[in-house]
């Protein structure tokens, strides 16, 4: 499948019931559920927030160990979720992989908020 095509989740989905079974539908709420951040980040880097090993595993928490399909087969979420992201990206990154090469900004480092700093001083 041409990959700018497979960046749709519908696409995604139709994969997963290739693969898995069951019907696209079943597997359409993952596949929106990694590409929603396309809504406030339209471009590549959207993925830095979900494509990785941890987005898996939050994954799986939020839609459950397994997902049923139409036809009542159990698909383990986190299978559904790897093949997500190794359709998108060729490999699973970690968070690490995405931010490493993110710039210190000056901003990143103000702390206002510092509740322990008046106590430190008091006796």
């Amino acid at each position: 499948m041409n990959s700018k095509i497979m960046t749709h989740p519908w696409y995604h989905a139709v994969r997963s019931a290739e693969l898995f079974g069951g019907l696209p539908e079943d597997y359409l709420p993952i596949h929106n559920w990694f590409d929603e951040s396309k809504a406030f980040l339209p471009d590549l880097r959207h993925r830095a927030l979900r494509h990785h090993a941890e987005g898996i595993f939050l994954c799986e928490k939020l839609f459950d160990i397994t997902i049923e399909t139409n036809c009542g087969k159990k698909v383990p979420t986190r299978i559904v979720a790897e093949q997500h992201i190794l359709d998108d990206l060729g490999w699973i990154p970690t968070v690490k992989d995405w931010f490493i090469n993110l710039e210190l900004q000056p901003w990143m480092t103000r702390t206002p908020f510092q509740p322990m700093k008046d106590k430190l001083f008091e006796s």
